[in-house]
């Protein structure tokens, strides 16, 4: 384990979009996250494929309508050219409906979130794309 960061996201901010750069800007390389706090109407979720066993892989998109309470984890790890990248899903519930999706798409931010990041240290862990599926997969 390496540092501890406690990080507030701020009402319209992309959730994907300032983890990513808050780890460029503080060299952190790997880390493990939490999150807690509100989905705005309009954020967009990876939702999973049209059909789970067809490549290619073709991702199914989910559009909040409303302002969601929210909640998720995830990693980052650097792609190949060494950039940071966020994974993480998070759970969206607005009264009796939930949607738990992929956050790259642009999951924006309600009034506030909160995000606790664990840095991971020394783990030679990256993300490598792969053809089959299109994605960057976790390469410990």
């Amino acid at each position: 384990m390496g540092r501890i960061f406690v990080i507030r996201l701020e009402d319209g901010e992309i959730l994907h979009e300032v983890l990513e750069r808050f780890a460029l800007e503080n060299d952190v390389v790997a880390a493990v996250l939490v999150i807690v706090g509100g989905a705005d109407s309009d954020s967009r979720f990876v939702v999973g494929p049209e059909d789970g066993r067809s490549r290619p892989v073709v991702p199914m998109e989910h559009v909040l309508t409303h302002v969601h309470e929210a909640m998720g984890t995830g990693t980052i790890f650097p792609d190949e050219k060494g950039v940071p990248t966020l994974h993480m899903h998070v759970s969206a519930g607005r009264s009796d409906r939930a949607v738990t999706g992929c956050v790259r798409k642009g999951v924006r931010i309600w009034e506030v979130a909160e995000v606790i990041l664990f840095e991971l240290l020394d783990t030679g862990a990256a993300r490598r794309f792969e053809a089959t599926t299109g994605f960057e997969l976790l390469c410990p």
